[in-house]
């Protein structure tokens, strides 16, 4: 209980979008008011040649989205946020679901023109598994969109939960003049193109007051305070609880690339977000308060800074306090590690720091002894549960195009592959290097950063599997036989392990059916 003050000012959450839907944008606006930087980029603006802060890879620049996610700290009023922006596009959802895993809440923004989204629907369905808090931001408003009645009700149908309006827009498009703070009971007036200021709040305890018809005029301050009836009516005061229960969640609306409605959004989370919770364990179920130190690595990242070739793993604190230079307990390795320059991060840089608390994601030099759902104890042996792994559904042999890039190639794939977003089998006594993802996009990026961080020129061709499944069996001798006699659909993962590479579904189900002594599984994590 002696890091109660250090735990209880940590905020840790993510923000979640389909793709375009402007989260790396809140993103930049959030660290803009905790002063992290002094100048936002906008992700697609040409007038702006400040990138995005959260999109360091020269990929993510080029093509203006995320395809890994980025970890940032900033202190507002006391409080210490850590922000992980995650990538929006589908192809890269498993390093999204296994973000979700290290923090506390999350901001899902969504686009007031295309409502719910494909990838929204998603990212819900684990967030709802998981009970985490959630804020809804509403972007774009000053774009003609859906009703906000209409949308309301579209997230609450297709997300299946229960929203409450805390701020509430005064029309959409062109003709958006601003948002009513129903918590705080002022007026935040928008004007296209300029930021929203303090001078641009009004205090109006009395949606009577004439002040408001001079401000939005006559048609629009009826409308607003029939809005306001109407939604006190129905959802009355937030119930802190229920949020934090993962029942109810909390609505803003504003426009992220023109700051408005952010601060506001800001305060309230700050208000009501949860401080680091307890995670579970293989034993038992780990307290932040804790005395004795322990965490898990959610993500490997190799080659953050291409001039270091450096390789990174991000580990969330979960109970106790992490250290400097002391050793903690590797519990799958069965061994002691001590780490002499732990970071923190503000994206691409990084500063060592002396120590972390519950909450806190500190990055880890590491050269190799890392894997992802890894746990650090201080003695204790147990690890984190819960960190998802995916079955690839797309598979491409890959041809080096460069005999003389050899060692480079292998390494690039091992390291690569590291990170989670792609698995690495081999094929034929190693002959054959096999790479499997859950989406299209994830092959070029491996492709480019082959080539660029490592040298390393590849070709990659589409082989014919439908499922990669680890497979084991109490009888080895029939494990034996059976990749004996299915050796063209054999291989193995980075650790050795046989992996059954099937050609269709039907192809698998027969196997299944023919094989009962043979179990086959569509996680690697049978092996922890």
């Amino acid at each position: 209980m002696k890091y109660d003050s250090e735990i209880n000012r940590r905020k840790t959450f993510a923000i979640i979008s389909h793709p375009d839907a402007g989260k790396t944008t809140l993103t930049e606006k959030l660290l803009l008011f905790g002063g992290a930087i002094q100048t936002a980029g906008a992700v697609k603006s040409n007038k702006i040649k400040k990138h995005a802060t959260s999109d360091f890879m020269e990929i993510e620049r080029q093509r203006g989205i995320s395809v890994a996610t980025s970890v940032m700290s900033f202190e507002y009023k006391n409080f210490l946020v850590n922000l992980l922006d995650t990538p929006g596009h589908k192809d890269f959802a498993e390093d999204t679901f296994r973000t979700l895993t290290a923090v506390d809440s999350v901001v899902l923004v969504v686009d007031s023109v295309n409502g719910v989204e494909e990838q929204t629907r998603r990212l819900m369905e684990v967030i709802s598994m998981r009970k985490t808090p959630v804020i809804v931001f509403i972007n774009k408003m000053d774009r003609d969109g859906k009703n906000r009645f209409d949308l309301l009700e579209e997230i609450e149908k297709e997300l299946k939960i229960q929203l409450h309006p805390m701020t509430w827009p005064i029309n959409s498009g062109k003709d958006f003049k601003g948002v009513y703070n129903m918590h705080e009971k002022n007026l935040v007036l928008f004007t296209a193109g300029t930021k929203a200021s303090a001078d641009d709040q009004i205090k109006i305890e009395d949606l009577s007051d004439k002040i408001l018809d001079t401000k939005i005029g006559e048609k629009d301050d009826a409308a607003i305070r029939e809005d306001v009836e109407l939604l006190s009516g129905v959802y009355g005061d937030l119930n802190t609880s229920e949020y934090l229960s993962g029942n109810i969640a909390p609505v803003f609306f504003g426009s992220a690339v023109n700051n408005f409605g952010v601060k506001e959004m800001l305060e309230t989370f700050i208000r009501i977000a949860p401080t680091p919770r307890p995670r579970q364990t293989n034993k038992r179920e780990v307290a932040p308060f804790e005395d004795k130190f322990s965490g898990f690595v959610f993500k490997i990242h190799a080659n953050l800074d291409p001039r270091h070739r450096d390789r990174i793993a991000f580990l969330r604190v979960c109970s106790g306090k992490f250290e400097r230079n002391t050793y903690y307990h590797h519990v799958r390795m069965d061994k002691d590690f001590r780490f002499s320059n732990p970071y923190t991060f503000m994206a691409r840089q990084k500063e060592v720091i002396e120590d972390a608390y519950p909450g806190d994601v500190v990055g880890l030099f590491d050269t190799g002894n890392f894997k992802i759902g890894d746990t650090l104890t201080e003695g204790e042996d147990f690890y984190y549960t819960g960190i998802p792994s995916f079955s690839p559904e797309i598979f491409k042999e890959v041809i080096n195009k460069d005999p003389l890039k050899t060692k480079q190639l292998e390494k690039g794939l091992l390291q690569l592959t590291d990170e989670g977003v792609a698995q690495l089998f081999t094929q034929f006594s190693g002959n054959k290097k096999i790479i499997g993802c859950v989406g299209e996009l994830q092959f070029e990026v491996i492709q480019y950063r082959l080539l660029q961080e490592y040298g390393a020129s590849v070709q990659m061709n589409n082989l014919p599997f439908y499922k990669a499944c680890w497979i084991t069996s109490n009888e080895p001798e029939k494990l034996n036989e059976f990749t004996k006699y299915k050796q063209a659909n054999i291989a193995e993962d980075k650790d050795g392990h046989p992996v059954y590479l099937a050609q269709s579904e039907w192809f698998l189900n027969t196997e299944r059916s023919n094989n009962p002594a043979i179990e086959f599984h569509f996680s690697s994590e049978i092996h922890k």
